[in-house]
This record gives structure tokens, sequence and C-alpha cells, in this order.
């Protein structure tokens, strides 16, 4: 069988911060690819805003490098469980994949989640053991976990006979051999590997074209874009092709620009041929998974399947007494745009109108995923609110079902019971316990996903800060009835409009936690803060101190109050009732109740206990 010899796919698959898009710039400046006068920044793979900040990838980026002879394409994918979806998809595209793993901490759940994504494609594997060189790696025990997964998740014969790469992707070195004194400032053996073990391409480009789009990019100019691989023939610019549509419809269309992937950019080409990774534009409503062939010959490659959301939240546009203060989107119209422009690139996501005008119902593959959409949104200048977090239930075999999610946790020793006793609440079921040695403890559980809505906040407090968890999503199970988890506190929420004062504040403080500090605009309904108790309590925030000519007998004080606790996005989603927004904008976060007025909230209550009474 015909090969193209001189191009290898591969993808770059890990836990979260276990160094791809670090290893990827490596083998970018170490190729012969950049010219040598061109500079790039720490992981410039990842060109979002967030995920600088963030230190995360979100979405899957393509390059090329060249190496002697070959052109190696690479997909660096997210590490992320709620981007799985990213990591899906591109399986498709590649022959093999990176796995890179931490020499510290070894395979964790992620690892297991994109692992077994590639083993069911039948990629053939290369593991790299990096941070070879951080203190208290240990790249042998790590070898010997990173087989018993493979085993674990049923690898056939070729794929446990794993090549292994030992590297420091921050120093740019890397061996063939765990002793670190062997690795030196060069990625050859890494490359040298890919070249040996990732089969090429098969190269069948005399035959009908077959291209299917793996990934959706969308530009003002040329509209979508559809990213994928030729599997079979040949495509080029001006072309008349096929669209075979997920629905089993054809479209006809022309191909406008084609694209390949080179270095940082993306290169105008004027013809791909079979094992190319390419971009091709001109199809106005392409979208994933769809194939692209011949017009004498339409015949569709197998759909992708892509794992459903598993959380969904209330988005609606933004309708408390601050409204358009601060944003420059604010209407319904904007915010449905907006949504609806997002599921051009983002298949992972769904959006759907409720029975209430002006309000989506908007599900992903966990908090994270749709937290990152509404900073993307207050970034763009929209303002908006949104519900609590909800799991999405799903009938299986005739039983409602619930997700669950295998978490990971390493905490200090000290925490550990602390932890144990909040997963037992949460209806999680221990799964294992580890003593990692140096005083930390490994613990997994099966959680139910609305168990985990909430807890990232309490953990850390409870781990003093120094726990890290991880989760990804397990399977669907029979729901737990009877069981609603949910916030313990009630909200302390402001009784009136204005200003909030340190005097006023001083007397609510020992209530509960405060959000705000003094000076800080308030609105009835609006929370300022946690209750230290469970019901919520109506508060004063804006009251000043009545000055009367009479002075107090003894010294003044200066009037002080405990430093605010900062609620960021995530933390605020996580506080949310089912009776409570948080609203969004540019510049602020706000927590809210859906009923503003006191008393309409108030006899809202009563009537909503008297009827559970009842029921």
């Amino acid at each position: 069988m015909k090969t193209r010899d001189d191009i290898r796919n591969i993808a770059i698959i890990a836990h979260v911060d276990h160094g791809k898009t670090t290893l990827v710039n490596e083998m970018l400046k170490q190729s012969d690819t950049l010219d040598q006068h061109t500079q790039i920044g720490d992981r410039a793979m990842d060109t979002n805003p967030i995920e600088k900040e963030r230190g995360i990838t979100i979405l899957s980026k393509n390059t090329a490098v060249k190496y002697k002879d070959t052109t190696i394409n690479i997909l660096d994918t997210p590490g992320h469980a709620d981007f799985g979806g990213e990591v899906e998809r591109i399986m498709k595209m590649v022959d093999g994949v990176l796995l890179v793993v931490d020499a510290f901490e070894g395979t964790m759940p992620q690892t297991r989640f994109v692992l077994k994504k590639a083993l069911e494609q039948h990629l053939t594997p290369i593991v790299v053991i990096n941070k070879i060189d951080r203190p208290g790696a240990r790249p042998e025990e790590v070898v010997d976990e990173v087989l018993e997964l493979f085993i674990e998740l049923g690898a056939d014969d070729d794929q446990l006979e794993f090549p292994i790469v030992y590297a420091s992707a921050i120093n740019g070195t890397t061996s063939l051999d765990e002793d670190l004194s062997t690795q030196k400032h060069t990625m050859d053996p890494l490359f040298d590997t890919i070249v040996k073990t990732i089969p090429a391409p098969i190269d069948n480009s005399d035959e009908p074209l077959q291209f299917q789009v793996s990934m959706l990019d969308y530009n003002d100019y040329l509209g979508r874009i559809g990213i994928g691989r030729v599997f079979r023939g040949k495509i080029k610019i001006g072309d008349s092709v096929t669209v075979m549509k997920l629905d089993g419809s054809t479209k006809n269309f022309r191909v406008t620009k084609l694209f390949g992937f080179f270095g940082l950019h993306r290169v105008e080409i004027n013809e791909a041929k079979a094992g190319d990774l390419i971009a091709v534009s001109g199809m106005d409503d392409i979208f994933v998974g769809e194939t692209v062939a011949a017009t004498d010959h339409e015949e569709a490659l197998p759909i992708l399947r892509i794992d459903e959301p598993t959380l969904q939240m209330l988005f609606l546009a933004n309708d408390s007494p601050f409204a358009g203060r601060e944003g420059k989107n604010v209407t319904a119209r904007k915010l449905e745009d907006r949504l609806r422009q997002q599921l051009q690139t983002d298949v992972s996501l769904r959006v759907e109108n409720t029975d209430t005008a002006g309000m989506w119902e908007v599900s992903g593959r966990g908090e994270l995923h749709l937290s990152i959409l509404v900073e993307e949104l207050r970034r763009e200048g929209f303002e908006l609110q949104l519900g609590r977090p909800q799991v999405i239930y799903r009938e299986v075999d005739g039983v409602m079902c619930e997700p669950y999610e295998m978490v990971q946790i390493d905490t200090p020793e000290q925490y550990t019971g602390t932890v144990i006793d909040a997963m037992s609440q949460r209806k999680g079921e221990m799964q294992n316990m580890e003593n990692e040695g140096n005083g930390q403890t490994r613990l997994s559980f099966l959680v139910p996903s609305r168990g985990l809505i909430g807890y990232s906040t309490e953990f850390l407090s409870a781990t003093g800060g120094y726990g890290i968890m991880n989760h990804t999503f397990e399977k669907y199970a029979p729901v737990i009835k009877n069981w609603e988890p949910g916030r313990s506190n009630g909200a302390l929420v402001s009784i009136n409009a204005g200003t909030a004062t340190t005097y006023s504040l001083q007397s609510v403080e020992d209530r509960g936690v405060l959000f705000i500090d003094a000076g800080t605009e308030v609105y009835e309904g609006m929370i300022v803060g946690q209750n230290s108790r469970e019901s919520d309590i109506a508060v004063n925030v804006t009251k000043g101190k009545n000055l009367t000519n009479t002075r107090a007998s003894g010294k003044d004080h200066a009037a002080a109050i405990k430093t605010p606790k900062q609620m960021t996005l995530e933390s605020s989603i996580e506080f949310l009732n089912d009776d409570e927004y948080c609203e969004v904008t540019p510049q602020s976060i706000r927590l809210r109740k859906k009923i503003l007025n006191t008393g309409e909230r108030t006899k809202s209550d009563k009537r909503r206990k008297m009827n559970a009474a009842k029921a």
C-alpha cells in the first residue's frame, strides 16, 4: 500500500498542566520551521487572551513543523475535561498521539479520558514523560502507572509496545533514557521517534475526494471555515464539490480558498491531497462531521460522535435596576445573536429557547466550559444574567439517569477526613485512597455531577488552599431520589437602594460574610453577603449614622469593617440558589434575587413553603 512518507499527523494529549503547549513551543523552536529571526513567546499556541491568563488550552490548535524531509502536523488539544469535545473530534484527523505525563504527578483523571479516546480510534501512541527535572520526579513509577492504564483501557499488543521519550519541555531538553544526566538541549529524540513510530498516511490521492470537517473557524471576510483532513483524493481551489450533510441531504459549492498550516501561520495553498490537514472556505453552513466529496462520487465518511452536554444554565438579558450602565451590548436580540454565533464553532454547546422571552437554556460540558463563554461575552461588552447550573438528566433503557464524575483529590493528610466527609454528604463513593508520601494523600471518588456544583470554593477553604481537585465525566447512572444538594447558608439581601456605608455594614457583618465594601452602589433585592444561618435576611446597608450636637463620652474610634469576600465569576455561579441570578457586566459581577421587591419575595417564599408542605 502506497503511503505519504513526507507527512506525519499527530495529536498531543494530556491532563491539564502536564506541559503539552510548552512542548509544542519547543518543537516549533527546534525544528526547521521558523525563520531564525522569528521570536515566539511562552505557550505561543495559546492565542486566546483567556487561555494566556488562566494558563489552560481551551481550543484545539493546528501547527506543522518541518524536520529534515518530513512535515509533522501537530494538533495541540485542551487538557481540561470541560473541553473534551475538542479532543474527541481531532482524534479522527491523526494517525498517532503523544501522551504527555508529568514525571511527578503521574496519570490523572484527564490522562485516562484522553488516552481512552485515542485507544478507541486505534491510534499509535508515544509516551512523553515530561518535567523529568522536577523535584520529586519518579519516572520509573510513572511509566508503570502509564502501562497499567493502557492495560486497564484495553490497549492491544501493538499499543502496549509504546516508545518512551523523557523530556523537560520548559528547558527544551529530551532523551531516551530516564537518567536526568542524559538530557540534552534538543528535540531530535522526539522527532526521530515520531517519524519512526507514527504511521505515514495512506496515499490514495488518485481516488475520488473525501474530506471530513473536524473543527470550525469563523472569519468576517471568509465566513465559516471547515478544518479537517483529506482522507482520499485531491481538492483544489475552484473545484465544485458536494457536502454530505448530517441530515442526509447534499449541497454543492465551489472551493474559494484553501489553507495549510505551517509554524504559527495559516498559509494559502492551491491544492491538497490525501493525508493533508487543511482549512476550506466557501461553505456557508458546513458543520463538524460532514463530508466534502467529489460531485460525481458522493460517499460520506462515518459521522463523528461527540459527547452530549452534561450541564445547563439559563442565560437572560439583564433587567436589573443597573442594566445598561456598563455594557454596550444589552438587548436580548444581541445576546441571542451572539449565542447563535458561538454555535458556529463550539459543537459541544447547545442553545435552546424557553417559554420566557429574552431567556435561553444554554448547555455545555461543565461549569468551566460555560463560565469561559460568559467571560468572553463580558469582555465583548455584553450584559446578561445567569441562573443556577443544573445537570442534564437522560433516559437510559427506560430509567432516568444523571451524570457521574470521577474525582481525584490530592490533599495534605490532615484534611483527608474533612474531604471524605464532604464527598460523603455529596453522595460520593470512595474508589481508592493512597498515601503519596511527603504527607500527601490521593483520594478517588465517583460522585454525581450535581453534588460537585458549588464545591470548588468550599474545597479550597476546607484544605487551606493546598488541595488539588480534578474531575472528568465518567458515566450516566440512575438518579438519586429525594436528594437535592445546595447551599446550606442563606443570603444577606439589601432591603433598599443606595450606597453602602461603613456604619451600616458594621451592624451587618456579624450576621455572616460580606461581599461588598463601603461605597458600593446597591439596589433592593441585591445580595450583599452570605448569612451564617440557613435563612435569607433582608438588611439595610445604606443607613448613615445620625448626626447630633451631643458627643458620646470617650474617644471616637475609626470606623472599620472586615475585608469583604471577593466573588469571582466562578464562585458567584457556584453560590446561586434556584431563586437567584448572577448579573454579569463588563465591569461588575453582582448576585441578586429573582424577585427584587422584599414584600413580594416574602409572599412568594411563604407560598413555596406551603406548597412544599402539602406535597
